[in-house]
């Protein structure tokens, strides 16, 4: 027979629920935060101790929890595929707060740039290529979603983009892909489109103001590089 004791059998000052309401979700950890969603252990484990193993196989990052896959959650005894679901659902809720705006950014620059596509492409396992819509002010106009792909390589309708500025009627537009294997060399594949994209533009009085590529360590800036 197991030792261990449920949550509700712990000393109230320890208990994450009572934690919370007395202190504030700031004053749970991170596996505690989780252990609510969870709710329940395993047969050895109280949910706090199981989601600090979890945070432990993912080195104590969100960031890596939220690309998780749900083989790979279902694999710790005690998470089943419905707390699969919930602890990748918090992750995603987490990103969609920081990308919500009440009124969309102006941007100026490409830090601006990878800050604003962060939680967009900070979880992706392949690449998705965007453009990032602006007015004469630079103000986003609309974040479209040009292209899917694999683990190193997109396709991109340069006529899908154009259809996109025109139809919104953008001044200028910036490009944005991720390379989900770390690498911040732009491709020969990368290069074309940008030439490709840029002239196209061009001939429709539409400027490419820049050309961006994201990694979670990073980012490559084809106007910082004066390549634009």
């Amino acid at each position: 027979m197991s030792g261990k004791l449920n949550i509700n059998q712990w000393a109230e000052d320890d208990r994450p629920r009572e934690k919370m309401m007395r202190n504030g979700a700031t004053s749970l950890s991170n596996a505690e935060l989780l252990a609510i969603l969870i709710g329940s252990g395993n047969a050895n484990e109280d949910a706090v101790t199981l989601m600090q193993r979890v945070m432990k196989s993912c080195d104590d990052s969100l960031l890596r929890l939220g690309r998780m896959s749900m083989e790979e959650l279902t694999a710790f005894s005690g998470i089943g595929p419905a707390k699969a679901i919930s602890i990748l659902a918090a992750c995603e809720l987490g990103n969609r707060r920081v990308t919500h705006r009440t009124e969309q950014p102006v941007i100026k620059s490409a830090q601006q740039v990878y800050e604003y596509y962060y939680p967009l492409l900070c979880d992706e396992a392949t690449e998705h290529s965007y453009a990032l819509l602006l007015n004469q002010a630079s103000r986003v106009i609309k974040n479209a979603l040009i292209g899917k792909g694999g683990l190193s390589e997109t396709l991109v309708d340069v006529r899908v983009v154009l259809r996109e500025a025109l139809i919104n009627k953008a001044s200028s537009f910036i490009l944005c892909h991720n390379h989900p294997g770390g690498s911040l060399r732009p491709s020969r594949q990368d290069d074309l489109l940008t030439q490709k994209v840029k002239e196209a533009a061009r001939l429709m009085d539409i400027r490419l103001v820049d050309h961006v590529i994201f990694t979670t360590s990073g980012y490559y800036s084809y106007a910082d590089e004066g390549r634009i």
